[in-house]
């Protein structure tokens, strides 16, 4: 299970946007930030919206999964 962090905590992280997201206009894009254990995911337009949250080992698998059907 992942804790839920503060959002003070979720501010303090180094967002960074994907650059292989965006449909053109710049506005579709994910924004990644990484903790010690977690790789976590929000959509851009909505930064106090739902994130995902996950393993740094499950992070890795799902990018080699989708580079891989690319």
């Amino acid at each position: 299970m992942i804790d839920k962090p503060s959002a003070r905590a979720v501010a303090e992280w180094a967002w960074f946007r994907s650059s292989y997201s965006s449909s053109g206009d710049g506005n579709d894009c994910v924004e990644v930030a990484t903790t010690q254990d977690t790789v976590h995911v929000r959509d851009s337009k909505n930064l106090r919206g739902p994130r995902l949250a996950h393993r740094s080992a499950a992070w890795v698998a799902f990018v080699a999964y989708a580079a891989a059907r690319s």
